[in-house]
């Protein structure tokens, strides 16, 4: 039994919630990030959504990849599907990662990618839509913004550059102090 390689680009960079053996800095061709999923669990309801990340088509995401050992894979498996698929809005896919981007070293990954099909699908929102929803999506797994704020600042500090989610922290960051 081989080892498994999860990529992260949203919370599980920040709280991936499974044993690993490795971490490294990866990036995902094809895909990137983006606030385009709104959430009926984890960061709002039904009928207030919260909005969190999916990858979606195009362009690249950097993240973090993870090896999980054999002993760990199945458990690993299971709970990410349960953490991940509440809802069935993401598509569980395996891709091309390079670790350590510039090493040249590629690995197949778990991901998740967003279903464009699916009715929590919200596409390409403006920024003023993405900061109401955000200031007033909370769930089971909390506050929507303190969401947004984690993972921008997990992405400031491993120095990844997302000029989209950086604008709506400090849009958040401005709206708390106003």
């Amino acid at each position: 039994m081989d080892d498994l390689w999860v990529f992260g680009y949203g919370s599980l960079m920040w709280r991936p919630g499974f044993e690993f053996l490795e971490k490294a800095p990866a990036l995902l061709t094809g895909l990137h990030r983006s606030l385009c999923v709104y959430s009926w669990i984890h960061r709002g309801t039904p009928q207030r959504p919260g909005l969190v990340l999916g990858l979606d088509e195009g362009g690249e995401c950097y993240g973090v990849a993870f090896r999980v050992g054999p002993h760990n894979k199945n458990q690993t498996l299971d709970y990410l599907r349960e953490r991940e698929q509440g809802t069935g809005v993401y598509l569980e896919r395996f891709s091309n990662v390079e670790i350590n981007p510039g090493s040249g070293k590629i690995v197949s990954c778990l991901n998740f990618v967003v279903d464009r099909d699916h009715r929590q699908y919200a596409g390409r929102l403006t920024m003023n839509r993405q900061l109401e929803i955000v200031r007033n999506g909370v769930g089971q797994s909390g506050i929507n913004r303190e969401y947004v704020l984690n993972t921008v600042q997990h992405l400031r500090d491993t120095n990844v550059n997302d000029p989209d989610l950086y604008e709506l922290s400090d849009l958040l960051e401005a709206a708390e102090i106003n």
